[in-house]
């Protein structure tokens, strides 16, 4: 994965064609072109309509085969043209990563009869009702797929909690009671304990639940020939859960199947712990970083760029650190919404594909579009991309010494002829840093790959270089 770069290839705003898969498949050549060497898919099992995005899960086994759910593709097509377009990724050795939803269901086939406690959305240990009885959608037996590739139905007994009573036309959060029946351990403590999310919730405490997820888990990885997954919701699922699901992945997959989990949170010591329990088997989204680059295209020149790095994951745990700038989640009117500004993205891509720690993932919506809108970054993030293929290789020496202008420089390696680099940013005036490049660099003269600042420098005999950028912008300096 040297140098891999890692696409999440969706937002939120996606017509409801069924042409992902198509127009992924005829994007494969461009991707590979560009730098991307693995794509993160969205969830590709039937929702509980054509039009969600897939979150809202109703059969993980259907791919868009079977018609369920008034439809047979999912948003996004066919199970056929899934597979077609995974085998031409593979043609240009990009790995492909599926969305995988085992946190929560949506509304199933029929109705049972439940007894629940409401509890207290903002504690959700404490119970604001007695013991009482809905009606809940937690009834599934899949009638289109017609037991094909499981026959397991899932019941009231197998989720936690739900958020809807179809008796009392009501939502709420209604913890589900039985026999040794509780939230689980192991997930984030915000809200008390925050296992419940929405829909019906998967009682990952229940030996039938774990043992089917694990189950679909081989089934998947192995149906669609992937190469990792991406865990939807972590905070929200127990940990030992996510650790024993990989397991028995990679004892089917091979150890070297990827995953990366989403947990959405910005404290690092809360990441820290949960790698910990989950012996760091998973890589892990570097939200802190992420609120770090909200924060700086929010606050402009007043933010002090010498604490940009500061409490990112890819700092502390560069081995598992997938750098991101937005995605889904955080964009425009999404639950997350921490959405980076236009004039900084250059910036914030800069600095996660070029810097030495993470493994980066390039936003769909930042490259494309978002809801029809092209991205203004295209162009920029294309030469990024290949100043990554090029010369971002070697030990990186951080300059972050002023709170307008930081950078680093990339001191190359043997494997990569010419590789080396030396990148500024700057959200104040137009400046320059003094950096040291290598003395072995001495009389070399470098130019801006990214062609916005026409000046030269040349090396001195110590290995420095006083390098220039223009205030609000980036500059990538390598050999000319």
């Amino acid at each position: 994965m040297k140098n891999g770069v890692m696409m999440q290839y969706f937002e939120w705003n996606l017509p409801n064609d069924g042409n992902l898969w198509k127009q992924l498949k005829d994007d494969a050549k461009h991707l590979s072109e560009i730098g991307v060497t693995a794509v993160w898919i969205p969830p590709a099992y039937k929702a509980d309509e054509q039009k969600d995005e897939g979150y809202a899960t109703y059969d993980l086994y259907d791919l868009g085969e079977f018609d369920q759910k008034n439809t047979i593709r999912t948003k996004y097509g066919t199970k056929e043209e899934l597979k077609s377009m995974i085998n031409e990724l593979h043609k240009y050795e990009i790995s492909v990563y599926l969305d995988a939803v085992m946190n929560h269901k949506s509304w199933g086939d029929y109705t049972e009869k439940v007894m629940v406690k409401e509890v207290d959305p903002n504690q959700r240990n404490r119970a604001i009702s007695k013991e009482f009885e809905i009606q809940a959608w937690t009834g599934y037996d899949f009638p289109g797929r017609n037991n094909k590739y499981s026959d397991f139905k899932w019941h009231s007994y197998h989720f936690s909690g739900t958020d809807y009573d179809d008796a009392s036309k009501r939502s709420g959060i209604f913890r589900i009671l039985g026999e040794n029946k509780y939230w689980s351990e192991g997930v984030d403590d915000e809200n008390g304990n925050y296992d419940f999310l929405l829909g019906n919730d998967l009682d990952l405490d229940h030996p039938e639940v774990v043992k089917e997820l694990n189950r679909w888990g081989v089934w998947v990885a192995n149906e669609l020939n992937l190469d990792g997954m991406r865990l939807d919701a972590i905070k929200h699922m127990k940990d030992i859960f996510v650790k024993d699901f990989l397991v028995a992945v990679r004892a089917e997959r091979g150890n070297d199947f990827y995953a990366v989990g989403e947990y959405w949170n910005g404290d690092l010591d809360t990441l820290d712990k949960y790698l910990d329990k989950v012996d760091h088997s998973i890589d892990l989204f570097d939200v802190p970083l992420h609120f770090n680059l909200y924060e700086a295209s929010e606050k402009g020149k007043d933010y002090d760029l010498q604490n940009l790095l500061n409490n990112a994951l890819a700092i502390s745990h560069s081995d598992c650190a997938v750098t991101f700038v937005d995605n889904h989640d955080s964009q425009a009117g999404s639950s997350l919404e921490s959405q980076v500004k236009d004039w900084f993205k250059p910036m914030a891509y800069g600095l996660i594909f070029l810097m030495e720690n993470g493994y980066p993932c390039l936003f769909y919506g930042d490259y494309y579009s978002i809801d029809g809108k092209e991205s203004p970054h295209k162009l920029i993030i294309e030469i990024l991309l290949q100043a990554r293929q090029k010369y971002a290789y070697g030990e990186q020496q951080d300059y972050f010494t002023h709170p307008s202008i930081a950078g680093f420089v990339r001191l190359g390696d043997k494997e990569h002829e010419d590789s080396g680099l030396a990148f500024l940013i700057s959200n104040g005036e137009d400046g320059s840093k003094i950096m040291n490049v290598g003395e072995n660099r001495k009389g070399e003269v470098w130019h801006d790959f990214t062609g916005s600042i026409k000046d030269e420098v040349t090396i001195d005999e110590k290995g420095n270089g006083n390098f220039l950028v223009k205030g609000g912008n980036l500059a990538v300096w390598v050999k000319k």
